[in-house]
């Protein structure tokens, strides 16, 4: 992974991810530690935190809930996704590098 916490794998963005649950509002916080920083509302019971954060990404990066996979940390606030073809990207994510 690079130590920016995301890479690219072709079209596909895997992004690492800290997650604060509970809080008062859903929000991107920022790079801490090679991850990116959310806030989320839902709490972390019965796995509705991580649907619900995968909800929020898929808002953010402009994609169908569908195209937001969970691919590691199902019990813990460090999580990593892949994101399928993000058609928008948050401030520190660089695009893709075209194919060559």
């Amino acid at each position: 992974m690079d130590a920016a916490g995301y890479r690219w794998e072709g079209d596909h963005l895997i992004l690492r991810v800290r997650v604060q649950p509970r809080a008062s509002r859903d929000e991107l916080v920022g790079w801490q530690d090679g991850r990116l920083r959310v806030r989320i509302t839902a709490p972390p019971v019965a796995g509705k935190a991580n649907a619900y954060l995968g909800q929020f990404l898929a808002t953010v990066f402009q994609v169908p809930k569908g195209q937001v996979i969970l691919l590691a940390g199902e019990t813990g606030r460090d999580k990593r996704f892949r994101i399928i073809g993000p058609r928008r990207l948050p401030p520190g994510i660089e695009p893709a590098a075209p194919a060559a």
